[in-house]
């Protein structure tokens, strides 16, 4: 099916940066949208960032501003750059996506296992 491999999660002080990135491989017709949603223990998982393919992108207010997300389309690829980090960034980052596959006529959603970031004060 479709397999999103995630990387570029870890531990930073607060006022850093880091750099998340995400491919989607498998017998991918179109990727649609891609991007990041964020779990914190005890809540649920909420929208960081998403990028359609033409380019449409949505942001969690939390994040406006310090958060960026970019996509490579030839490569599946999605990527968030976050700078500022406060505190309250820190959460599992999952990767998702909303892909047609070679074989379907429909979109269907899909989620990578997730990356952890962690901001120390």
């Amino acid at each position: 099916q479709v397999h999103l491999v995630e990387s570029g999660g870890g531990l930073v002080q607060a006022g850093g940066s880091l750099r998340l990135s995400c491919t989607a491989s498998g017998s991918i017709f179109s990727a649609n949208t891609m991007g990041w949603y964020r779990q914190a223990p005890g809540n649920q998982r909420d929208l960081v960032a998403t990028e359609t393919s033409g380019g449409v992108t949505k942001y969690a207010d939390s994040v406006k501003g310090r958060f960026a997300i970019s996509r490579d389309n030839a490569e599946n690829t999605v990527y968030l750059q976050m700078n500022s980090l406060k505190p309250e960034d820190t959460a599992v980052y999952y990767c998702y996506a909303y892909v047609r596959l070679g074989s379907s006529s429909y979109y269907s959603n899909y989620w990578g296992q997730g990356t952890q970031v962690t901001v120390s004060s």
